[in-house]
């Protein structure tokens, strides 16, 4: 890993904290997630009618067969969140109904998948021009860039940086419960800055109109573990181990 994504790692520790909620949990915490979510898939982007969550609160029948993850900032206010669909005997995953595969695709075993979905990032962190729903821009494309100075002062991390964050601890609970491959409904750029950063998703099926216009794609984390400790054993760690 090079200086610049050493710090802006460095900077994701220090300003922000990371969090995991297990499947089942409820409480405010998780309202604020959704919270979140409502703010964006339905005030922001208009994906989802708000008038179906008149407490402003975005929550889905997935959302009780999910562990939820956050990342904070210094404040405590919630910054992103995203969520793991996990495995239920006779239940499809999400995207399948949306984004459904090609036709000759073989899935893993369900019981050792699950699907990332309900990725948002905070608008403050979605600054830039051209910045879509998880604050992906042409520039992120060249790869991690070191945090900046907002006017009060303050640092801040990039989005991108934000969405590592919460696949790290997406990560981190998959090889507590048995979890090796992820399904993920993604849009092309967002699958390619996580390319740069080590995750190479398969897609497996064509783009399709799901909140706006995304791919589903298939990763597989044993893979992703043997090319991150070729290419960059420093994420790896910090995936594994890291603060």
């Amino acid at each position: 890993m090079d200086s610049d994504g050493a710090a802006s790692l460095r900077a994701l520790a220090k300003y922000f904290s990371l969090h995991s909620y297990e499947q089942g949990s409820d409480g405010p915490e998780l309202n604020e997630l959704y919270a979140l979510r409502y703010q964006i898939y339905c005030l922001e982007c208009h994906f989802l009618n708000e008038a179906r969550y008149p407490d402003g609160l975005e929550i889905d029948d997935y959302d009780q067969r999910s562990a939820h993850f956050a990342a904070t900032n210094a404040d405590g206010v919630v910054a992103g969140t995203a969520r793991l669909v996990l495995p239920a005997a006779g239940e499809p995953f999400p995207f399948i109904d949306h984004c459904p595969p090609f036709p000759d695709f073989k899935p893993p075993p369900a019981a050792e998948s699950g699907e990332v979905s309900r990725l948002a990032v905070k608008r403050e962190y979605r600054r830039r021009a051209g910045d879509t729903l998880w604050g992906i821009n042409q520039s992120h494309l060249k790869g991690p860039s070191a945090p900046d100075e907002s006017p009060r002062g303050e640092k801040r991390v990039n989005a991108p940086l934000l969405v590592l964050g919460l696949y790290r601890q997406i990560y981190r609970f998959s090889c507590e419960n048995g979890i090796r491959y992820w399904y993920a409904a993604m849009e092309k750029g967002l699958a390619r800055v996580l390319r740069i950063y080590g995750f190479d998703f398969t897609p497996i099926g064509p783009e399709s109109d799901y909140y706006g216009p995304v791919t589903p794609y298939l990763g597989d984390l044993r893979k992703l573990e043997r090319e991150l400790e070729a290419s960059n054993p420093a994420l790896m760690w910090w995936f594994r181990s890291g603060p």
